[in-house]
């Protein structure tokens, strides 16, 4: 089974699919750490929803009946193979035979589905829209107009509710029909949980932990109402909601309690449905200039901090505004509820100090120029994209849980998600990333939710593994599905050992099952956690040591001699990967804001393997005369006369006409039938242009250009610099004024650093 395989069949892709039997080899042999991507919820049509509750082991590891189970269908016994324990079948597996196995045994099951009964009410999921009004009129007209469209785009059973802010925040009361009704707090000023209960008239809920039912401390109130109840008075009260009444001198910003707005709606659904899948949906078109949250003074004289600022500690809010959001955000993911951020401004909103409400929570993280821009337009209503069913595919209220057979352990994990702290003997030493626990809380859940999760083998080399003996890991993902149904997903992965009672080097084997798309992107996961602690710098000097050491390991070659210098073909391309990731947004701050580097790590953190390659190294290719499109070097020489190209960085489409093409479409040829085929070349970029963008979540910016002109910008940054001002004797493609490097240099420093000792 080839690895896109692997991942259709599980969600799962590993760096490595043969493991170093000891932990000895592991640390001689893995340069690359042991990881994987997981998606939960891929599509998959053959994934088995069964109605009937999981067998769990008796055994401290609690891992739930799977394919690789021994069984005694004699004795209706089975062992774990994780922990070993024997347990007894329930009675109503006494008609079991090796002819008619339940779904859970069989081969082809190693992802299967629970359908979980219900204990206590079901609830539905809860929509809290909370509207920034500091807006001009074109942009609060299309923002309410897009929110007005969504609630004909929401399951028929939701709940829903409506928070504004500006200069003060506004909770309207949906039950009060007769006319709009708001209760208003002062936008400067901090509101507690005990505060939010007492002013709106809520009774106090008891303390409850992330994976407790409870039923008993839900609070019907006024504030959230089923869609189908108030969804009249809700549109009315969007209809004619204006702008923030409050003048704003000219050289001021509007007064925006972005964080008592947020920590209303946290304290609003904590009083009401705690525990329950909701989502706060935020959107503001600014930065908070008040109260808590304050990321920015109001006077424009003051500019937003920039990551100058931030490196010379100069950015002198960032350090309380992060600190607010992110306690709403722990109190966001003990409730299960989940935080998304709709930005839409051409100044920056303060998205780098609210990142961990996204990031803990799972939320959306869109940011845009408008919101009467169609990156956000599209972005927005695909949010609410039904499946062939007609359902949402969205899981609420999520926790993952990983267990390892006995030669594993789990150093941690990164992407969208919180740890629940659950210790064990699974838990590693080395931490990586959201490490001392095999499981995590994850309050949002889609098709495109993809988490990094990384092991280390700890099986010592005293201790040979059993031929035949496979490593195992059982994944656990419980959620709430969009109709309350709840749901227990459980993927069991097998992969083989190498041998170790073999004489000879386990590089071969280890080599033949190493994923170098996987690898590099487990690799830009685990950069970005630690550019949000450290300097770009040391950052680059890891990845470089990182990829000298694998290539030093993996290669053939003689010793001093770089001309010898060879990679086998599941390791060629690992390199141009390293070389875009160090020129790539997610680590370097030339040309974008604190808040666009935030936005480009938070869907790194989300998306696939084959999404996050496009971000690392996008794909280029090349429409011409010659035949069909092909694909082509992300290279200043790839820039032909004749050629148009496409580029997919997948935050941007672009196409790009070259010199010659430009020229015949400004003499309007393709007007002429007799250039019929000039047309067709025109419109082929486009059209496949249109089918990247019908698909692709963020909405990306679509861009037109041509060559020389000043959205060529867009393109030339990309490229490989092999063409610069100081090249001599090129005879085509484009000059791109820089000082990098290009990978020509690159590889021939590492071909040098690899075959020297």
């Amino acid at each position: 089974m080839s690895f896109d395989e692997a991942e259709d069949q599980d969600g799962v892709r590993f760096s490595w699919n043969v493991w170093p039997s000891s932990r000895l080899e592991a640390t001689r042999n893995l340069v690359v750490p042991l990881g994987c991507m997981y998606t939960p919820l891929r599509k998959n049509p053959n994934t088995t929803l069964v109605y009937y509750e999981p067998i769990i082991c008796k055994g401290p590891c609690r891992s739930v009946l799977n394919p690789f189970c021994t069984i005694d269908l004699r004795g209706r016994l089975w062992a774990c193979p994780f922990c070993f324990q024997r347990n007894q079948f329930p009675p109503h597996y006494s008609d079991i035979s090796e002819t008619s196995l339940p779904a859970e045994l069989l081969r082809p099951y190693t992802t299967i589905e629970y359908a979980l009964p219900a204990r206590g009410p079901i609830i539905p999921p809860i929509y809290l829209y909370v509207i920034d009004v500091c807006l001009i009129n074109e942009e609060l007209q299309a923002l309410k107009d897009s929110i007005v469209t969504s609630l004909s785009l929401l399951p028929e059973n939701a709940i829903v509710g409506l928070i504004t802010f500006g200069t003060t925040v506004q909770v309207y009361e949906l039950s009060f029909i007769e006319c709009p009704k708001s209760y208003v707090f002062r936008g400067n000023k901090d509101v507690t949980l005990k505060q939010v209960q007492d002013l709106l008239g809520l009774a106090s809920t008891s303390t409850t932990t992330p994976n407790q039912a409870a039923p008993s401390t839900i609070r019907e109130s006024g504030f959230l109402m089923p869609l189908s109840e108030c969804e009249f008075t809700l549109t009315s009260i969007l209809e004619e909601l204006q702008s923030d009444p409050r003048p704003v001198k000219a050289d001021h910003r509007p007064l925006r309690g972005t964080g008592v707005a947020l920590s209303i709606a946290v304290g609003l659904l904590e009083a009401t449905y705690p525990n329950t899948g909701a989502r706060v949906m935020l959107f503001t078109g600014g930065p908070s200039t008040q109260g808590p949250g304050m990321v920015v003074g109001d006077e424009l004289k003051e500019p937003m901090r920039s990551h100058s600022d931030i490196v010379k500690d100069k950015a002198k809010y960032l350090s309380k505004a992060t600190k607010h959001y992110e306690g709403l955000g722990r109190r966001a993911v003990q409730n299960g509820h989940v935080v998304d951020i709709f930005a839409s401004s051409l100044d920056q909103v303060g998205l780098l100090e609210m990142r961990d409400l996204a990031k803990r929570t799972g939320g959306y993280v869109i940011l845009a120029d408008g919101f009467d821009q169609t990156m956000f337009k599209n972005s927005f209503q695909r949010i609410f994209a039904r499946d062939q069913k007609g359902v949402l595919n969205h899981g609420y209220n999520a926790s993952l849980e990983v267990t390892t057979s006995r030669e594993l352990k789990v150093c941690g994990a990164i992407g969208h998600l919180s740890t629940l702290g659950k210790q064990g003997t699974s838990v590693a030493e080395t931490e990586i990333g959201i490490g001392g626990t095999t499981a995590w809380k994850v309050c949002a859940l889609d098709p495109s939710s993809t988490f990094a999760i990384y092991f280390e083998v700890t099986n010592q080399h005293t201790n040979p593994i059993p031929p035949g003996q496979n490593g195992l890991i059982q994944f656990l993902t419980h959620y709430q599905t969009s109709t309350g149904q709840k749901v227990l997903r459980v993927t069991t992965i097998s992969r083989a050992w190498v041998d170790s009672s073999a004489s000879a080097s386990p590089v071969p084997a280890l080599a033949n099952g190493f994923d170098q798309e996987t690898a590099a992107v487990l690799m830009a996961r685990i950069a970005v956690f630690k550019a949000e602690n450290e300097e770009s710098p040391d950052i680059l000097r890891w990845l470089d040591k990182m990829l000298i050491r694998l290539v030093s390991k993996f290669a053939d070659f003689r010793k001093d001699d770089p001309a010898s210098f060879r990679l086998a073909s599941n390791f060629s391309i690992y390199p141009q990967f390293m070389f875009h990731l160090r020129r790539s947004h997610f680590l370097q701050s030339f040309n974008n804001s604190p808040d666009e580097a935030t936005f480009y790590r938070a869907i790194l953190n989300r998306e696939c393997v084959s999404n996050s390659l496009i971000m690392i190294q996008p794909t280029l290719e090349a429409y011409s005369f010659s035949g069909p499109p092909v694909p082509v070097v992300l290279s200043a020489t790839s820039i032909q006369p004749d050629r148009i190209l496409l580029l997919d960085t997948f935050f941007s489409v672009v196409v790009f006409y070259c010199d010659q093409i430009v020229e015949w479409r400004k003499a309007g040829y393709q007007d002429d039938p007799a250039y019929a085929h000039l047309k067709h070349l025109l419109s082929s970029p486009k059209d496949d242009a249109a089918l990247i963008l019908k698909e692709r979540f963020p909405f990306p910016r679509y861009v037109e250009c041509d060559q020389h002109s000043s959205q060529s910008r867009f393109l030339l940054p990309i490229l490989d610099p092999n063409i610069t001002h100081n090249t001599v004797g090129y005879k085509s493609g484009e000059v791109v004024f820089t000082d990098d490097v290009n990978l020509d240099v690159f590889m021939e420093h590492l071909r040098k650093l690899a075959v020297t000792p």
